[in-house]
C-alpha cells in the first residue's frame, strides 16, 4: 500500500500525496475553482485533474523534479532555469483570464496594506525596525502601475518541475488571474538571487530587475508574519529574513 505523505498543511489548506495522486483539501472551494479553472485554460504544463469531490481535488504527479526550494541550492541547470523563464514569458502572453485573480491590487492599495503590515513587525518586535525601513524602501519600486497579464500568483520554485533542461509541469494554480508580470518572476527566484539572469534570459524581453528585486522584499514583508502564524520559519536559513538581510 502506497505511504500517505503529508506535503503540506495549515489551518487553510492541506496538500497530500499518496502514490502518484496528489490529494489537495481546501475550505475555500473558490481556490479549487480557479486552481481548475486556470489549469483547463494555461499554455504551459500542469497536473492532470483526476476527479473532484469537494472539498477534495485529486491530481496526477508531473514527471520530473522541481526547479529547486526555498532555502536550499538549486541543483537544477541554467538552461532548466530558462526553461523556467520561456515557459513562465507563455503564460504571460496568454490571453487574461476572465476572473481579476485574489492578488490583484493596485499600487495604493498595495501600499497601505505594506505600510500596515510593516507597522505590525516594528511594534510586535518580529523584526528590526532598521530592516524593515529599508526594505520598505526597496520595495517602493515594485509599487508602479502595471499592465495585467495572466499570472500563476505563487510561481514559488517548488511549483515548476523540469526534466533535464524541460519544463515537465508547473502545479498550485489557486492563485492564478490577472496581475504583474515581475510579481511572478520576483517569486521565482525569491531567495535565488543567483538565477535571475537565467530565468529573465529565457523569458526574452525587457525586463528592470530593480522593480524584481522590489517585489522580493515587498512579498517578504507581507509574508513573514503569515508564516509564522501558520507554523513556518521565516528565518530558517536562505528564507525570507534572508531575502530582507540582503537588501541592506
Amino acid at each position: 500500500m502506497d505511504e500517505v505523505k503529508v506535503v503540506v498543511a495549515h489551518s487553510e489548506r492541506a496538500t497530500l500525496r499518496v502514490g502518484d495522486v496528489f490529494l489537495k483539501v481546501d475550505a475555500d472551494q473558490a481556490r479549487i475553482d480557479v486552481e481548475v479553472e486556470a489549469m483547463a485554460l494555461v499554455p504551459v504544463p500542469t497536473p492532470e485533474v483526476l476527479w473532484r469531490k469537494p472539498p477534495v481535488l485529486a491530481i496526477a504527479a508531473v514527471p520530473g523534479t522541481v526547479l529547486g526550494r526555498l532555502g536550499e541550492p538549486s541543483t537544477a541547470s541554467s538552461a532548466a532555469w530558462a526553461a523556467a523563464g520561456a515557459a513562465i514569458r507563455q503564460l504571460h502572453e496568454a490571453p487574461l483570464p476572465l476572473w481579476p485573480g485574489r492578488r490583484r491590487r493596485g499600487p495604493d492599495e498595495l501600499a497601505a496594506e505594506l505600510d500596515a503590515e510593516c507597522e505590525l513587525l516594528v511594534t510586535n518586535g518580529i523584526l528590526p525596525a532598521d530592516l524593515v525601513t529599508h526594505n520598505r524602501q526597496v520595495a517602493q519600486a515594485a509599487l508602479r502601475p502595471w499592465t495585467p497579464v495572466f499570472t500563476h500568483g505563487d510561481l514559488q520554485i517548488a511549483h515548476v518541475f523540469v526534466d533535464g533542461d524541460e519544463v515537465t509541469g508547473i502545479i498550485d494554480w489557486s492563485e492564478a488571474g490577472q496581475g504583474d508580470a515581475l510579481f511572478d518572476l520576483a517569486i521565482l527566484t525569491l531567495g535565488h538571487e543567483e538565477h535571475l539572469d537565467d530565468v529573465l534570459s529565457g523569458y526574452g524581453t525587457d525586463v528592470d530587475p530593480d522593480v524584481i528585486r522590489a517585489w522580493w522584499s515587498l512579498r517578504s514583508l507581507l509574508a513573514v508574519r503569515w508564516l509564522i502564524e501558520h507554523g513556518f520559519d521565516p528565518s530558517a536559513p536562505g528564507c525570507e529574513v534572508d531575502v530582507l538581510k540582503s537588501r541592506m
